[in-house]
Formats: structure tokens, C-alpha cells, sequence
């Protein structure tokens, strides 16, 4: 006897092209989701329907009551960026004012638990510097933490390393010389 409930997968087709939104759920599946959400059912029953995980749809039933229908559909579509102003004002209100994750996201305009989440895990472990956007590109020196060299030191620096190079080159000479010795083995 197949308990299995028929899930009507053999109807469904895949077309990794159109799967962009929110990962490899298209456009038509979340349009689907929204007018179910519309119509009360949990996720569960969304899961079911749509033939999806239902940690998937818990996650779309929390966003779409956060943020709405328009921004639901287009969330995936484009990565947000968000400024420090609005992390930190967000990570404020979730944790100092005791706003709900939903209510935060509303408020804000975000769009993923997420990125909350972990906004506020920086939060917690470095404080509000930890939301500034880190700087793009390499740094400019191999020793970021060490201090920038005045023009003085430089100059002694580089001294340093052309006395080097004098010396080996001189040893190298030496050595080649020595070579083309009457009487010695050359190899």
C-alpha cells in the first residue's frame, strides 16, 4: 500500500533559465505561493501544494507578511545593499526597542530574516563598527597593521636593500672568478 500523498511532481518542469528568483524557485511558483498565502494556508499546506520544503515556505510566509506582495515577487531578482544607517537603526530596534524580526523588516523595507540576523550577530560581537561596509579592493601595503614609513625611513630602507644586492654581487663575481682559476675543477 503507497501512503505517499500525490503531490502532482510529474506535472512539474524545471527550466533552470527561469529559475532566478529566490534561488531555483521561479516566478511562477512564488506567484502561486503569494495567491495561496492570500487565501490563509500555512506552510504546510503551501509545501504541499507547491511541492516545495516547508522551512522554504516558513521562510516566504514571514517575508511576504514583512515586506508585501511586490516586494516578495521581486525579492532574489536583485542583490539589496543596505547603508550603515539602516543596519544599524534596524539592529537598534530589534534588540534595544524589542521590535519582532517581522516588525524590523516592515519598518526597514528588508527583505531577508537573514540578513538581520546577521547584522545583529555583528552587532553583538563588535559593536556598530561592525556594520560599517568593509573597504573594496586590496590593501595598500602587505602589512596593513604596520605604520606607514616616513620618506626618511624609505630612503633607509631602500639603502638597505641596495647594499644587499651590491654585496651578493660582488660574492657572485668572486665566486665566478674563482671558477676560471687556473688549476681549479670546473664543473
Amino acid at each position: 500500500m503507497n501512503c505517499t500523498p500525490k503531490l502532482g511532481l510529474e506535472n512539474r518542469v524545471r527550466v533552470p533559465e527561469v529559475q532566478f528568483f529566490m534561488g531555483r524557485h521561479d516566478i511562477q511558483t512564488r506567484e502561486r505561493a503569494v495567491e495561496l498565502m492570500e487565501r490563509g494556508l500555512g506552510a504546510i499546506a503551501l509545501a504541499r501544494e507547491l511541492a516545495i520544503s516547508s522551512s522554504i515556505t516558513e521562510k516566504w510566509i514571514h517575508s511576504y507578511k514583512a515586506v508585501g506582495r511586490e516586494v516578495f515577487l521581486s525579492m532574489g531578482s536583485k542583490h539589496m545593499a543596505y547603508d550603515y544607517e539602516t543596519k544599524l537603526s534596524a539592529v537598534r530596534a530589534f534588540l534595544e526597542d524589542g521590535l519582532t524580526r517581522q516588525e524590523v523588516m516592515s519598518k526597514h523595507a528588508i527583505t531577508s530574516p537573514t540578513s538581520l540576523d546577521r547584522w545583529v550577530k555583528a552587532y553583538r560581537d563588535g559593536g556598530p563598527e561592525a556594520l560599517e561596509p568593509k573597504p573594496k579592493g586590496r590593501p595598500r601595503s602587505k602589512c596593513a597593521d604596520r605604520p606607514a614609513m616616513t620618506r626618511e625611513q624609505e630612503l633607509e630602507e631602500e639603502n638597505r636593500r641596495l647594499r644587499a644586492e651590491v654585496a651578493y654581487l660582488k660574492k657572485l663575481r668572486s665566486l665566478e672568478a674563482a671558477k676560471r682559476e687556473p688549476g681549479r675543477n670546473a664543473r
